[in-house]
């Protein structure tokens, strides 16, 4: 995240926070649709996240096929059985960072935002890209606030013509004002181990998200 900043109490409540979250996420209670459609909640999303950058082989976990996405931006899999989601079903996701959108096809990006009553920022005949924030959330704990906004995207991109993908990507972030701060750099320099190489790898993942949003 640009501009994002860490105390080393705010990295440590983060430590604190990840394996939590992380164990507290069942893989087997898993639903997508509910993530893709924004109609979890903020502990979902975060565990979700969480259980994803630290987990090893995640995808695996749940069955997923990794497959070449085409796009440097995106991390795509095929799914066991398809998944209904935004009124059609599909099989196949794509993931920026840890947000997990569906690959829509036979529905239009500008048709699926209007039924959602999604604005659009970008509409054009090359591109797509649409938002509704559906929900922010601050918790504070000894000076420090994580603050989390959920929100209803649809794009399109170039390298998957002819579809629209929808999902709820989640921006997380801490904001405080300690006397002594570390950079993300810094974290991930210092992240040498447990937790702490997951955090590094989530900040890194959610950093080339926010620079590269429209992602085609």
């Amino acid at each position: 995240m640009p501009g994002a900043r860490c105390s080393v109490a705010g990295l440590l409540m983060l430590a604190t926070a990840l394996p939590v979250a992380a164990q507290d996420f069942d893989p087997a209670a898993l639903d997508l649709p509910a993530l893709l459609e924004c109609r979890a909640d903020v502990p979902t999303y975060n565990g979700f996240a969480f259980w994803l950058a630290g987990e090893t082989n995640a995808a695996d976990n749940l069955g997923w096929r990794k497959v070449d996405s085409g796009n440097p931006f995106l991390s795509q899999y095929e799914l066991e059985k398809p998944l209904a989601a935004f009124g059609t079903e599909t099989k196949t996701l794509v993931f920026t960072s840890s947000d997990p959108m569906a690959v829509l096809d036979g529905v239009t990006a500008p048709d699926l935002a209007k039924k959602l009553g999604i604005e659009p920022m970008i509409s054009a005949s090359q591109k797509f890209l649409g938002e509704k924030v559906v929900s922010e959330k601050n918790e504070t704990s000894e000076g420090v606030t994580f603050a989390t906004r959920i929100s209803l995207n649809i794009s399109t991109v170039e390298t998957h013509p002819a579809r629209c993908l929808p999902g709820a990507p989640t921006r997380s972030k801490l904001n405080s004002r300690p006397p002594k701060q570390l950079s993300s750099r810094k974290i991930k320099r210092s992240a040498t181990a447990g937790p702490y190489r997951a955090i590094s790898r989530w900040l890194d993942l959610s950093n080339v998200f926010d620079r590269f949003r429209p992602y085609g």
